[in-house]
C-alpha cells in the first residue's frame, strides 16, 4: 500500500468477499493485492486469504480475515453523498440487496455488517437551509425515512 492512512476493517473469513462486491458497486473501487497467511493463526490456516487491500470510492481500505471476535456496528460507517435518486436507489438496493439490513434516515448495513450511510446531496441541501423552519421540515421528512425519497424531503423542504 502506498497510502500513509488505511481504514482497516475487521472481517469473519470474508474480506475478499466485501472487497469484490465494494469494487463492482461502488465507482472508483478496486480489488488490489490479496496476501495469504505465512503460517497458522488463531482464525486461519496457513495459505488462508489474511488480508485484502482495495479502494472504496478512493479511499484505500486493507481487510483483515481476524476472525469472529469483533463485529461492525454503527460507530463507523461509510458516507455516500449521491447526486439523484437513480444513484441513491442503486446504491441503496446493492447494499440491502445482496443480503444488507436497512435502517433508518439513509442507513443501510451490508451483509458484513458495515454501516452505510446513502446521503443525497439534495438531502445536506435541505437540512442545513438558511431557513431554518424549512430545514426543519426536510428534517422531519428524513426521519421517517429508511431509504431517502429526494422528492418527499424537498417538497418537506418547501412547506
Amino acid at each position: 500500500m502506498l497510502s500513509k492512512n488505511t481504514i482497516c476493517l475487521w472481517y469473519d473469513g470474508t474480506a475478499l468477499d466485501a472487497a469484490t462486491f465494494y469494487a463492482a458497486t461502488f465507482p472508483d473501487s478496486t480489488v488490489g493485492a490479496v496476501h495469504r497467511a505465512p503460517g497458522d493463526y488463531p482464525s486461519g490456516k496457513q495459505g488462508d486469504v489474511l488480508t485484502v487491500e482495495f479502494t472504496i470510492m478512493g479511499i484505500p481500505c486493507l481487510g483483515l480475515n481476524g476472525g469472529p471476535e469483533f463485529k461492525h456496528n454503527e460507530a463507523f460507517s461509510f458516507q455516500v453523498a449521491t447526486d439523484d435518486q437513480a444513484e441513491t436507489d442503486r446504491l441503496w438496493n446493492a447494499i440491502v440487496g445482496n443480503g444488507g439490513n436497512e435502517s433508518a434516515c439513509g442507513w443501510c448495513k451490508d451483509q458484513w455488517g458495515l454501516s452505510w450511510q446513502i446521503t443525497p446531496r439534495a438531502l445536506i441541501a435541505a437540512i442545513t437551509d438558511p431557513d431554518s423552519s424549512a430545514a426543519k421540515r426536510a428534517f422531519e421528512a428524513m426521519m421517517g425515512m429508511g431509504k431517502i425519497d429526494i422528492a418527499k424531503v424537498e417538497a418537506a423542504r418547501r412547506g
